[in-house]
C-alpha cells in the first residue's frame, strides 16, 4: 500500500494489485491497470473542482481540462493507431480543440469517462492479437508495433495524470493563498 501523504486509497492496493484483467494478456492487463489508476486518481483530485478550477491556468501551465480532454482524445487517437486503422476527420479536428479551454464539469468528466469505457471496450477486444505487429503512427507514419503502442498508452496516461495531479494542487494551492 502506498503511504505517501494525499494518497487516497491507502486502505486498497492500486488496480494491478487487485488481482483484476487476470484473463488477459499481461501487456493489455497492464495498460488497463494504468487506465484505471488514471480513472482513480482523476475521480479522487478533480472530483470537486469547480468549472473555474478545471480550466484555470496557473503560471500559463496547461489547465486540468485540458489534460482530461487531452487524455480522452489520445486514447482514441492511439487506439484507432492501435487497431492499424487511420485516424478519421473528425479525430484530426478535435486535435485543434484540446487546448480551447472553458469546458464545464460535466463536458470534462463525460467525456473522460466514455473515453475510458471505450478504451476498456477497445482493449478487451484486442486481445489475442500478435503484439509484434507493426503499426504506423501519425502523419509521418511513425513505425512501432501494436505492443509498444499499447505500452505507450499506459505510459502517456499515466504522464498527464502526473501533471494533472500537480496542476490541481497548484490552482488549489493559489486560492488558498489568494
Amino acid at each position: 500500500m502506498n503511504s505517501m501523504p494525499g494518497r487516497h486509497l491507502t486502505k486498497i492496493p492500486e488496480p494491478w494489485l487487485r488481482g483484476t484483467n487476470e484473463g488477459l494478456p499481461p501487456v493489455l492487463r497492464s495498460v488497463l491497470h494504468a487506465l484505471e489508476l488514471a480513472k482513480e486518481d482523476i475521480d479522487h483530485w478533480c472530483g470537486d473542482l469547480t468549472d473555474g478550477q478545471l480550466n484555470a491556468r496557473p503560471f500559463g501551465i496547461e489547465s486540468v481540462s485540458y489534460h482530461i480532454s487531452h487524455l480522452a482524445r489520445s486514447l482514441d487517437r492511439l487506439l484507432t493507431y492501435a487497431e492499424g486503422r487511420e485516424l478519421s476527420a473528425a479525430q484530426l479536428e478535435s486535435l485543434g480543440s484540446e487546448l480551447a479551454g472553458g469546458s464545464s464539469r460535466e463536458e470534462v468528466f463525460g467525456e473522460w469517462n466514455a473515453a475510458f469505457q471505450m478504451a476498456s471496450r477497445r482493449l478487451h477486444a484486442s486481445a489475442g492479437r500478435d503484439l509484434n505487429e507493426s503499426r504506423s503512427v501519425g502523419r509521418r507514419q511513425f513505425q512501432t508495433t501494436l505492443g509498444g503502442l499499447l505500452m505507450h498508452i499506459g505510459d502517456h496516461t499515466q504522464r498527464h495524470v502526473g501533471q494533472l495531479i500537480t496542476t490541481v494542487k497548484i490552482v488549489k494551492g493559489s486560492q488558498r493563498e489568494g
